[in-house]
């Protein structure tokens, strides 16, 4: 039987911050892009800190950065989409990842709520933003599902800083 090596253990601190960028890395998740309408058009923000938390009420909250320059449109945002990525968007998310209004260059439909609603995502939930939680330098949003849509297909999936997919059995 082969011996596993042992584990780095630190104190996270301003120091080893890579450390604790790569140790929180470990955990592979889904890839989501939340939308929402603004004064100056469609605002679009990758995340990959999205999590269901009750189903009664129907509730899922997500995790922006306070430092990104779309933190302000998500945290005044009273109505939002998050759509759970298809591998089939990776462009999409690169997109996205790089610039805030990339949706302009995307199809995308706009709800009674001014909300951009992409299609092809496995899943969306467009929300009505309950509670801003702070959560250090990210904040912790909550919102309550107002309407969902699913659908099967392969996921992007993000793991260890690089992109995959995780595929139906």
């Amino acid at each position: 039987m082969s011996q596993m090596p042992d584990p780095l253990t630190f104190v996270p601190e301003a120091s080893n911050s890579r450390l604790l960028r790569d140790a929180f890395g470990r955990f592979a998740t889904g890839v989501t892009v939340v939308t929402c309408g603004s004064d100056v058009g469609p605002i679009a923000i990758t995340a990959n800190s999205f999590s269901s938390v009750s189903m009664e009420p129907p509730l899922v909250l997500w995790s922006p950065s306070r430092a990104s320059r779309r933190f302000p449109y998500f945290e005044a945002a009273r109505n939002y989409a998050i759509h759970v990525l298809s591998v089939e968007q990776s462009a999409l998310c690169d997109a996205v990842s790089k610039n805030a209004y990339a949706l302009t260059d995307f199809a995308h439909t706009v709800n009674s709520d001014g909300v951009p609603l992409l299609d092809g995502a496995l899943a969306r939930f467009v929300c009505h933003q309950r509670a801003v939680y702070d959560g250090g330098d990210h904040a912790i949003i909550l919102g309550e599902v107002k309407q969902a849509s699913l659908q099967d297909g392969t996921a992007l999936a993000f793991y260890a800083g690089k992109m995959g997919q995780i595929a139906q059995s």
